[in-house]
């Protein structure tokens, strides 16, 4: 094949793990000038195979394999700069009797390094040499492949060892760099509706906790996000974990070589008043070790002894704008595999819910399921077309689960029943709370049976969440709290008996339910029990959408119709529970990825116009939840009068709030003289709308709205909806929003 370069493996090098990355690589390369650009000629001479297209070279030594450089081209951006420092991968495989046993890439040389064509190249590495167990017959293939500015990187490991391979560690940067010295980089990845950020240049907090690592380190995990971006100002790489079902952890990782300046804890009463606590050094070298930030994702694969697992691809792409574009190179591959959900048509629609707790675990007994049928007057009564009804089943919320039994203390089966028909024939959906992922180890349904499916750690011990407290003195210092065995989802019978609850649940007739902490597994990520009917071991995470097809199957004999709802459910989760129920976001990134997708948002506050406001800004459903979701609506007057008002007004221009795709703040500027945040929404037809809100509380505020092109503009408001012109300048009172449109 074109450019095939086939190297024997070398023997055992001794060389101290810490200072190894100082010496690891060194080519002729590091003698380049800074910046500088060579062709495949000159790579080639100096010991590369390079791929490259109009937006991306990529370089590989021909020697270890090692990813040596990384470069944008224009405007240029060396992401990884120095080939000393490149790496090729890491591989974990702890001994019987020392788990520490790692197999570093820099201690190998590649077996085979073939250069099938301009934008795809083959690596190999076999009988890898660990740290402390020899050489072991394993054997590491990856093809990295350059496409249209994408570098995709895909890797088969062929473990022929009698050790459990747990992580490795591909691709790997090991001199991530900002764009410039003086810019400033971030660590961007979803969760729970909001895009988190962390800085990772030029200051890094070590997260993984001082006495666990060698140098500071920060991960983000693929259970939450199948992407993180880098982003520095207005430039940004983009790294894709290119697999929707969520087969097995990957995990985002960064680590700051050999540490920082200055690593005072922020809580000091010193740090508080440094502007440089945690500090990267500036230069190269500091104490004669070379300074540079690791990048790698690590594939927690937990490979057994004479297996092959493939690697799930791992996508590298680079982006010029701020998070937005980084989110539409997601989108792009998002619509490559996201089914559109089942949901009903009034759920589609501008509406609002009333969240209602009837019960905790501490045995109130709040409401009796008699008295329910009041709160669906107050529903009509105020225009409200949703209950979402908590703590129905037995034991109250968080309680008995999973078990979807009714309670005594509330009444009968059949008073349940027939509160929520009478409710529904009103024309208030009724809508059942539920969760699946724990069982309450104080039951007996769990020590007699529910134990046989509990996830288990590497030790056989069960994992325990603590529980949650409610009402009483003793629960609230969880003295008294239920605690809860974390169920392992990739169990088939596990999930059958979910699938059993669960269609007692559709027997109740409602409209829907909302699966609370839907297929949140709290710190577990795998089980490693094998008596749970699979190989283990189970990655928690990828038997969510096993289940939820088994529940939607069963909803679907009943009622097409029946509505799934989730709290902060994943983005690829939302194909089978499309309501998403948040409390409040700073970064709406569901709502970009998906401008129409039905998300709802909590309001308790006495006047919470903040968060109404907000919800209006973001196109949120609202939920009302007086006195933390166990009162009346009338119990917060003011704030149900200024909801009411926002859903007027949604109402009124459906056309420019509801129906017309939200663009965060793309495509229009606003300006005030105090503090405000807007967004933008573009109608069909192209017509755009901006809501601004202010967001002082005792000051007016007035604001210019910037639109190129505009057509003829106007202004409504929820207190003043009848639309006036405006020039685009507007005053917004204290706490209110405004929506320019345009006609």
């Amino acid at each position: 094949m074109e450019g095939k370069i086939e190297h024997e493996p070398v023997g055992e090098r001794s060389m101290n793990r810490r200072t190894f990355n100082k010496l690891a690589g060194l080519s002729a390369l590091s003698v380049m000038a800074g910046g500088a650009v060579l062709d495949a000629e000159q790579s080639t001479a100096l010991g590369e195979v390079v791929l490259e297209d109009e937006t991306l070279l990529a370089a590989f030594d021909v020697r270890t394999g090692a990813l040596t450089r990384l470069h944008r081209k224009s405007p240029f951006w060396a992401i990884q700069r120095r080939a000393e420092l490149g790496v090729s991968f890491r591989l974990h495989a702890p001994l019987p009797t020392r788990r520490d046993n790692f197999v570093l890439g820099q201690k190998q040389r590649a077996s085979k390094v073939e250069r099938l064509s301009d934008r795809q190249v083959r690596l190999q590495w076999k009988d890898l040499i660990s740290e402390h167990g020899g050489v072991l017959p394993i054997t590491f293939i990856a093809m990295v492949t350059l496409q249209n500015g994408a570098l995709t990187f895909d890797g088969t490991l062929v473990n022929d060892s009698d050790l459990h391979v747990e992580t490795i560690d591909y691709p790997y940067l090991g001199d991530l760099d900002p764009p410039a010295r003086d810019a400033r980089m971030e660590a961007k990845i979803m969760r729970y509706d909001n895009l988190e950020s962390a800085e990772v240049y030029p200051h890094f907090a070590n997260e993984k906790g001082y006495w666990g690592v060698d140098f500071p380190t920060k991960t983000f995990d693929s259970c939450h996000s199948l992407f993180c971006l880098i982003q520095s100002g207005h430039e940004g790489l983009y790294v894709e974990m290119q697999d929707s079902s969520s087969r097995y952890l990957l995990q985002y990782t960064f680590e700051q070589h050999p540490g920082v300046i200055n690593n005072l804890a922020p809580f000091s009463s010193v740090a508080a008043h440094s502007v440089d606590v945690q500090r990267v050094p500036s230069g190269d070298q500091i104490s004669g070790l070379p300074v540079h930030l690791d990048f790698r994702t690590s594939h927690f694969i937990f490979a057994r002894p004479h297996s092959t697992v493939n690697l799930v691809p791992v996508v590298l792409r680079c982006y010029r704008g701020d998070w937005h574009a980084g989110i539409d190179l997601y989108k792009q591959w998002r619509n490559t595999w996201y089914k559109p959900p089942q949901i009903p048509a009034w759920a589609l629609e501008v509406h609002s819910w009333q969240q209602l707790q009837i019960n905790s675990s501490e045995e109130e007994f709040r409401i009796p399921y008699t008295d329910l049928v009041k709160y669906g007057d107050e529903c009509v009564k105020n225009g409200v077309k949703a209950i979402q009804l908590v703590g129905w089943n037995l034991g109250g919320q968080d309680r008995g689960n999973p078990s979807q039994d009714t309670d005594p203390g509330l009444g009968t089966w059949q008073e349940l029943y027939d509160a929520i028909a009478q409710i529904q024939a009103k024309g208030v959906k009724v809508i059942l709370f539920g969760k699946f992922p724990w069982a309450d180890m104080t039951t007996e349904w769990y020590k007699k049976e529910l134990y046989r499916y509990a996830s288990t750690d590497p030790y056989g011990l069960q994992y325990v969440y603590p529980g949650d407290s409610y009402h009483t003195p003793t629960q609230l210092e969880g003295i008294n709290n239920r605690p809860f065995a974390v169920m392992d989802f990739c169990s088939p019978a596990y999930r059958d008996i979910a699938t059993k609850e669960f269609q007692k649940l559709l027997r109740l007739n409602a409209a829907g339910w909302l699966f609370d902490e839907v297929c949140y597994h709290g710190q577990v990520k795998y089980s490693f029990s094998d008596e749970h009917g699979y190989t283990p071991p189970g990655y928690l995470y990828s038997g969510d959408i096993p289940l939820a097809r088994q529940l939607r199957v069963s909803a679907n004999e009943i009622n097409s119709d029946f509505l799934f709802a989730g709290e902060g459910p994943q983005d690829w989760l939302t194909q089978y529970y499309p309501v998403s129920y948040f409390r409040g976001s700073e970064t709406p990134i569901e709502r970009y990825i998906a401008p129409h997708a039905p998300i709802m948002a909590a309001v308790n506050g006495f006047d919470d116009r903040e968060q109404l406001n907000e919800i209006l800004l973001f196109r949120y459903i609202i939920s009302y939840e007086p006195f933390n979701f166990k009162g009346h609506l009338s119990d917060f007057p003011l704030t149900l009068a200024y909801g009411q008002k926002i859903d007027a007004l949604r109402c009124k221009y459906k056309a420019w709030l509801w129906d017309a795709e939200f663009r965060d703040t793309l495509g229009a500027n606003v300006v005030s003289d105090g503090a405000h945040r807007y967004s933008v929404f573009v109608t069909e037809s192209g017509k755009r709308a901006v809501v601004v809100i202010n967001q002082e509380f005792d000051k007016m505020n007035t604001a210019s709205v910037e639109l190129p092109n505009p057509g003829t503009l106007v202004i409504a408001t929820p207190e003043e909806p009848d639309a006036k012109p405006t020039s685009g300048t507007v005053t917004i009172p204290a706490r209110s929003a405004a929506v320019v449109m345009e006609l």
